[in-house]
């Protein structure tokens, strides 16, 4: 029972570019599902049956294996209204929060200013990717940013000296001081440097390392396995982020999102079996998201942009099982051609916020909305 009394961690992974839900929640029994999906539906004979409504791709067997364990929540109809269908300014949306103008804070930097507000572990949060995600920047929080392998990760490694590097620093404040009106650059001279600080305590978290689980060698896993080493060296890393894409399969679909998902399936599959060898399960979940699903009906080769779509949560403390009904398909009850969302994504956040991080979820997400049972 020792391990429930450990700091709460979330783990967000990001499916960039807009996942068919269609596809990775099959509602394999439904003849309008068929009827549209003419040149990249799922064949019978390649789900693997969840219930009597509801089937996953073959791809997606190790996510089968975490249903059958009843430690994954799928959350249907996600999204919220009057979708733009922009890549850009829906991942906006769900960065901020803010529905109806363009945030300037991302939800997971504010959880992160809340948990640490005086700035005391610069490794609070750590991202896994080519830059910030907007979800975790919010002037005056740092971030602790991983573009490649950590083994390989720090701030000018090549520069052992001290003194230079303090040099290099300074030259580095001077360049972003703070020019009126830029938030970028406010932006950078209040961040920046604390972030900078971060690389040399993530350093020591490759050597102190150790596992028998062989994670793939793929971009995601080899990002979960750095989450992973993180976790596992106590840094006090509370939040972790990552993404995998692109997952917008305008053309060539049946592939090309049967390698992404084969890619996070296999890899989560690592990392819960990483976190399980260690004993360090206990106080992780993992959120992953993508910005919408796709249109009902295919294009002859692929799926275009569309609204509603399917967020997952994993965790040995999930309550698994569906979280509310796939959107109709019936062509009446489209808006226009997509699926309309009917579980408001900021629902799921608060739930989070709420039941996981035990801090007040309307103020980090501008609201209050409806949550759901999906935690134990």
């Amino acid at each position: 029972m020792a391990a429930m009394q450990k700091d709460p961690v979330l783990v967000v992974v990001q499916l960039t570019g807009g996942n068919d839900y269609l596809n990775t929640v099959v509602p394999y029994n439904n003849p309008l599902y068929r009827d549209n999906r003419k040149a990249v539906g799922i064949g019978d004979n390649q789900v693997l049956r969840l219930d009597g409504d509801y089937g996953f791709p073959s791809f997606l067997a190790p996510m089968k294996r975490f249903w059958d364990e009843g430690k994954l929540a799928i959350m249907h109809g996600v999204g919220y209204l009057d979708s733009p269908r922009s890549h850009f300014r829906s991942m906006d949306i769900w960065h901020t929060c803010e529905a109806d103008k363009v945030g300037t804070e991302g939800w997971l930097g504010r959880v992160v200013r809340e948990i640490d507000p005086k700035k005391e572990n610069v490794v609070t949060a750590v991202s896994f990717g080519p830059c910030l995600f907007r979800a975790l920047a919010v002037p005056g929080v740092p971030v602790a940013c991983v573009a490649g392998p950590l083994e390989t990760y720090g701030f000018l490694p090549a520069i052992q000296e001290k003194a230079q590097r303090q040099a290099v620093l300074d030259r580095f404040s001077r360049m972003y001081t703070p020019i009126p009106g830029s938030g970028v650059m406010e932006y950078m001279a209040t961040t920046g440097l604390d972030s900078l600080k971060g690389a040399d305590i993530l350093k020591v978290a490759p050597g102190k390392y150790s596992s028998e689980i062989k994670y793939p060698d793929t971009p995601i896993a080899r990002k979960l396995k750095g989450i992973a080493q993180v976790h596992f060296a106590d840094l006090g890393t509370r939040v972790f982020y990552c993404d995998h894409g692109s997952f917008d399969t305008h053309a060539g679909q049946g592939p090309i999102h049967a390698n992404l998902w084969t890619s996070v399936s296999q890899g989560l599959e690592a990392f819960m079996a990483d976190l399980r060898a260690h004993d360090k399960a206990d106080n992780v979940i993992t959120l992953m998201f993508s910005e919408f699903g796709r249109r009902v009906r295919d294009n002859g080769s692929g799926t275009d942009h569309g609204a509603a779509g399917v967020t997952f949560v994993i965790g040995e403390r999930v309550k698994g099982g569906h979280y509310g009904n796939m959107p109709s398909l019936e062509a009446g009850k489209l808006v226009q051609g997509d699926l309309n969302p009917n579980m408001d994504f900021r629902g799921v956040y608060s739930t989070i916020l709420d039941k996981w991080l035990h801090m007040d979820p309307v103020r980090i997400v501008n609201g209050t909305y409806e949550q759901l049972a999906f935690l134990n």
